[in-house]
């Protein structure tokens, strides 16, 4: 019995002492192509942007555009923005939401590799109200809430060359 412990335990030695781990370079360089893959994306679907100072009422738990952003605040406005964007009618919205969601697990990877520890946040507390406004002005919710959402993802996009805090 001793005999096929030791053997399960050198097999997987062996195994584990072949593999390597990805260098964080590279998991920095997927993280940006993501973000400008999500930024593409949102492009692509041809809205009308909305300039980051015009004001609209009862739109303000969308996130708004950062300066310095830290892991932990990236991972909750994209937690909030999937929540609203699976919310929204429009054909390329789930690609969107999954791209953000692989996007979370990359910024965690990262924050990791700088010994953060970094909750998943959920983003639910801030969409209380979503419901009632997608019924009152959908297309309006849609064209705030992409247009936030690619100056967001660019201000990422700066910080993650400037090397994010926890």
């Amino acid at each position: 019995m001793r005999w096929g412990f030791l053997c399960q335990f050198l097999w997987l030695w062996a195994c584990l002492s072949c593999t390597q781990a990805v260098p964080i370079q590279r998991v920095q360089d997927d993280t940006k192509t993501l973000i400008k893959t999500i930024i593409t994306r949102i492009n692509n679907l041809s809205h009308t942007s909305v300039s980051p100072k015009q004001r609209i009422t009862g739109l303000d738990f969308i996130p708004e555009f950062h300066s310095d952003l830290s892991f932990s605040k990236m991972d909750e406005i994209l937690a909030i923005y999937q929540q609203i964007v699976l919310s929204l009618p429009s054909g390329n919205m789930i690609q969107i939401s999954n791209d953000l969601e692989n996007l979370r697990a990359l910024l965690h990877l990262l924050a990791a590799s700088k010994s953060c520890h970094l909750p998943w946040a959920s983003g639910l507390e801030t969409l209380a109200n979503l419901g009632g406004v997608l019924e009152a002005s959908l297309y309006s919710t849609e064209v705030v809430a992409l247009s936030r959402l690619q100056g967001s993802l660019q201000d990422m996009l700066q910080q993650l060359d400037l090397g994010p805090a926890c």
